[in-house]
């Protein structure tokens, strides 16, 4: 008696995220979940990792197949992985980087400010959170490595601001969606804390997946992206991520990124 054939349809679509800002983000990614077996009429499954460079080592190894991801660490695998589908907020596929400091704080007006204080980066990999405010300080003409006092990584927005409000650092560098929805749905948690500078806007955090996953897939996760605002369970998840939607990407959408990835390779070169 032979063992009976599992079809791709039967295997579970492996999703990989991070910890967002979401008190309730385990009950909110469940219903995405549902969501997308409906639409997708296979397994789903939401696998969630502590930093950036974890979900990317999935990605490659095989282990996932999509991600929500950030467009930095995208720039840096764009051989082996590819951008799906974009978020929408306010209007728009992009997002700026905020610089967060004590609202005490009333001179700080960008992060050339802040020499020899102590920053709170989120990840290595993220762009609003790490990329833009070290790129900030090369473009004028400064070591990004030597020009604070003290840097350390959170691996969170959220726990970002939190170090800045309990005054673990003197400022830090968040992605500005995070604080937006932070600011609309928990509100106390930013109280006390003030945007001091917003940088030039970059194309949305995208859902990404590997080259090798397929383009049927591929297509079958883009579907069920794309029409949820559409669909009454689907506009009411993208009100609790508090997104517009999803749109395709364009070609140009990291240019930004790879722009700033560049200069700073060369000036470590």
């Amino acid at each position: 008696m032979g063992f009976p054939i599992r079809s791709v349809a039967d295997a579970p679509m492996r999703f990989a995220t991070t910890p967002v800002f979401l008190n309730d983000q385990v009950s909110l990614l469940g219903r995405w979940q549902r969501y997308l077996e409906s639409k997708m009429n296979r397994p789903v499954r939401f696998i969630q990792r502590g930093t950036y460079r974890e979900i990317v080592e999935l990605l490659l190894s095989n282990e996932v197949d999509a991600a929500w991801l950030c467009g930095y660490p995208l720039v840096l695998n764009e051989r082996r992985l590819s951008a799906l589908a974009v978020p929408r907020h306010q209007g728009a596929a992009l997002y700026r980087s905020h610089l967060v400091v004590p609202e005490s704080d009333t001179t700080s007006r960008s992060v050339l400010d802040l020499r020899n204080k102590v920053f709170a980066y989120s990840d290595p990999l993220s762009n609003s959170g790490c990329l833009v405010p070290r790129t900030e300080i090369q473009m004028a003409g400064h070591d990004a490595a030597t020009f604070f006092r003290r840097t350390f990584f959170t691996f969170s927005h959220r726990k970002v601001i939190e170090a800045v409000h309990s005054g673990l650092a003197d400022a830090g560098a968040v992605d500005g969606y995070v604080w937006d929805t932070l600011s609309e749905q928990f509100p106390s948690s930013v109280a006390g804390l003030r945007v001091a500078w917003r940088s030039q806007q970059h194309g949305f955090p995208p859902i990404v997946n590997r080259k090798n996953w397929g383009s049927a897939n591929e297509q079958t996760l883009l579907s069920a992206l794309l029409s949820m605002n559409i669909n009454e369970t689907g506009r009411d998840i993208l009100q609790k991520l508090n997104i517009d939607g999803f749109g395709e990407p364009t070609s140009d959408q990291y240019n930004s990124i790879r722009r700033m990835l560049k200069y700073s390779t060369n000036k470590t070169s």
